[in-house]
């Protein structure tokens, strides 16, 4: 998305929102104009939080410490499937390093989202001991179930576990029919080309509601389909197909 498109979603959505989200499987930080995205949310008054994996922190980080972001969730997770094992150690270092020196101004939520892969013991390992030794704690109270809430480690800095779940497939078959969500209740997606979806998980345009850079925020929420997605899911009722293959549970 180029800024001059940034800044007519910002435009249009700003009447509904304080906050925005820069993420919905992409890495953020890869944003060749990162720095002029982040001035213009920043300049609307908006309240930025981003969605990293963590891999570029080290060099975007003079551009992140120029801009007021509310809050950072880096996936730890995502370093086991796409990291070479022999480069965790650094990797983890790098990221505890800058949580330590950002938490000064903003919020930095450490995700472990696969406490339920047996593969990811290894890595669950590494990462729990790191984490001790860096906030001096003890590798049981890390280790324990928290019921997905964050674990404080120091001001500003939490560890949040969590399972590891099924991403929703259009291409899937699934059982679910009963289903609460926060797609459409707390936030929408909006993606590169301008398309909006009820959620964060919708990267393919699955649930297409209609086209940012087209129509008002307006008319796209109060669409039939969005409509009949909100209120199915304030019933409990799921009305799409592929909202019955997703693994999230709220």
């Amino acid at each position: 998305m180029s800024p001059d498109e940034f800044s007519l979603v910002i435009q249009k959505i700003r009447p509904f929102t304080d906050y925005i989200y820069l993420h919905v499987l992409g890495e953020p930080l890869l944003h060749p104009q990162l720095d002029e995205i982040l001035t213009i949310a920043e300049t609307a008054g908006l309240y930025i939080n981003i969605t990293t994996n963590g891999g570029l922190l080290e060099r975007k980080k003079e551009i992140l410490s120029k801009h007021n972001i509310r809050q950072m969730n880096i996936s730890l997770h995502d370093a086991e499937e796409n990291i070479e094992p022999d480069k965790w150690d650094n990797y983890l270092q790098t990221v505890l390093n800058f949580a330590i020196k950002t938490a000064g101004k903003t919020y930095i939520s450490l995700r472990l989202w696969n406490t339920t892969n047996e593969a990811s013991a290894d890595f669950n390992w590494l990462c729990t001991n790191q984490i001790a030794a860096k906030f001096n704690m003890q590798m049981e109270l890390l280790n324990q179930n928290t019921n997905g809430k964050s674990l404080k480690l120091a001001e500003h800095i939490f560890l949040q576990r969590g399972p590891r779940f099924e991403w929703p497939d259009e291409n899937k078959k699934g059982m679910q029919t009963q289903k609460t969500c926060y797609a459409l209740r707390d936030h929408i997606a909006i993606l590169a080309d301008g398309q909006v979806v009820p959620c964060c998980l919708d990267g393919d345009a699955a649930l297409r509601l209609g086209d940012i850079f087209k129509e008002e925020l307006s008319d796209i929420l109060n669409s039939e389909r969005a409509q009949k997605i909100h209120k199915g899911f304030l019933n409990n009722k799921i009305t799409e197909d592929i909202c019955k293959t997703c693994g999230f549970i709220i």
